[in-house]
């Protein structure tokens, strides 16, 4: 079962960090956030992947064609025709396919991009490529199997981001840091879904979350599997220095390997 990772944005939000790469390339622990949502798949047996490319999709083609040169000791002899040996090589179970999806497609023309490399009699997972969470996707897979309809969204609780007051007659009776959301459920970003849903994308242009998600919502064709875990986007600089944080602490919840 291959799993799809929309990795072509531009992620202007995150300044300095993507104005030299994608962001999928933005590096939390040392390793592009991109290896980590990998991990987070293969940890439940999805070795699959294609990654859709877009803005400087080079680099993400680079960094997986040298991959034992990023993550291993090697020694590099110019004596004998500039041969290399790796040592301690750290390797996954990973075949990928990096697919050039457009500097300026939408998120729904990127799936549609992609649609000759997936089975078409197969569901196929799918995600965006800057946030993590500690979901198990074989439960997430075994749902969507199990009730038999075109897509699962997966929804979780937005993360606090302001520490919360309240108020009675003009005095704080109580302060909470960062509370998570009121309880609104919001897009996870980790789909599953049979590859009919891309007939619902019209061109490049088409963004996923409008058009397509919408019309399978009103068609009674999408589920939601609820996430009640750790889940976390990086959309911003203050988001990746939690994560960077989380991971140097040795407290990652999404380290599900």
């Amino acid at each position: 079962m291959r799993t799809v990772i929309l990795a072509g944005g531009l992620g202007t939000r995150l300044g300095e960090e993507t104005s030299v790469r994608p962001k999928p390339m933005v590096e939390i622990g040392g390793m592009p956030i991109l290896w980590h949502i990998m991990k987070i798949y293969s940890s439940s047996g999805f070795n699959d992947f294609v990654v859709c490319l877009g803005y400087k999709g080079y680099l993400i083609k680079e960094f997986f064609a040298n991959y034992f040169l990023h993550t291993s000791d090697v020694t590099i002899d110019l004596r004998g025709g500039n041969g290399m040996e790796v040592h301690y090589a750290r390797s996954e179970p990973w075949r990928i396919t990096l697919v050039e999806t457009g500097a300026s497609t939408m998120t729904g023309g990127r799936l549609a991009a992609i649609r000759p490399y997936l089975d078409p009699d197969e569901p196929f997972c799918f995600t965006y490529g800057d946030g993590v969470a500690d979901i198990d996707v074989g439960a997430l897979v075994d749902f969507h199997k199990a009730h038999g309809h075109r897509a699962t969204i997966t929804s979780v609780s937005p993360p606090g981001r302001f520490g919360a007051l309240e108020f009675d007659a003009g005095k704080v009776v109580d302060f909470k840091e960062k509370p998570a959301g009121d309880g609104g459920q919001i897009n996870g970003g980790f789909f599953v879904a049979d590859p009919s849903v891309l007939d619902l994308v019209d061109g490049p242009d088409t963004v996923w979350e409008a058009g397509p998600l919408e019309r399978l919502a009103r068609g009674g064709e999408l589920m939601g599997y609820r996430h009640e875990g750790f889940w976390q986007p990086m959309d911003t600089l203050r988001d990746k220095l939690y994560l960077d944080e989380l991971w140097k602490a040795g407290n990652a919840p999404w380290k599900r390997w």
